[in-house]
């Protein structure tokens, strides 16, 4: 294990998944299971002790749920990503998730090599917003008829005019590679642009930005 290996804490009230998450992350020579918590309390209180990279939390867990847990720790902690694992792929975890401040969605029966992959994306703070998940997010906020929030609202003025139109194609779910291509700039543009955005804005990461922009009426969900 390196130096520099990704500190994972796994919280899940089953201990057979939690050992199943671990011995197939242990594997990995970039990632290293620092410990493990049966409920979103407990959680809270090994992140304090551990102070893990990523916390992979259960959505349905006792004493607290994961999506309290990850509102907690998220303010509390700001710089670790949480990656939500759950059983229920359903809009209003989806949304409640990310809401919350979780940086990506997962669901339990990932590969060992998506969870892997997804543990590196989340602790790189590029976040896991794959497109399913926002069509999904799409169409919660239009179920719900959301009322653009007024303060978020103000906020975008302090993006530019390309800014903008950067956050609202991360909304829909495009990468880098994606929005470079749409605006006919290089990549490392793009990230330029993402990089401004989210300090401006105050954000972690894409799937806060995404979030932020349907929040705030940015973008409007059409066609849900």
């Amino acid at each position: 294990m390196t130096s520099s290996a990704i500190r994972v804490l796994i919280a899940d009230d089953q201990q057979m998944v939690r050992q199943g998450f671990s011995v197939l992350l242990n594997t990995q020579p970039d990632i290293d299971v620092v410990g493990q918590a049966v409920h979103g309390l407990d959680a809270i209180d090994k992140v304090g002790a551990l102070a893990p990279d990523v916390v992979l939390m259960d959505i349905r867990m006792p004493e607290l749920g994961g999506i309290e847990a990850t509102r907690r720790i998220t303010t509390e902690h700001p710089h670790i990503r949480v990656l939500v694992l759950t059983t229920f792929d359903l809009d209003e975890y989806v949304y409640e998730a990310l809401r919350a401040g979780a940086s990506g969605f997962l669901l339990k029966d990932a590969s060992a090599d998506q969870l892997a992959e997804a543990v590196r994306v989340v602790a790189a703070g590029d976040a896991l917003l794959a497109p399913g998940i926002t069509r999904r997010l799409i169409a919660e906020f239009s179920r719900l008829g959301t009322t653009p929030r007024a303060p978020l609202k103000a906020r975008v003025g302090d993006l530019t005019e390309r800014e903008t139109e950067v956050l609202s194609l991360i909304a829909q779910g495009l990468s880098n590679a994606e929005i470079a291509q749409r605006l006919v700039v290089a990549e490392q543009t793009v990230k330029t642009h993402v990089g401004r955005i989210l300090v401006k804005l105050g954000l972690r990461d894409r799937t806060q930005a995404a979030v932020f922009a349907y929040e705030s009426g940015l973008v409007r969900p059409t066609g849900y």
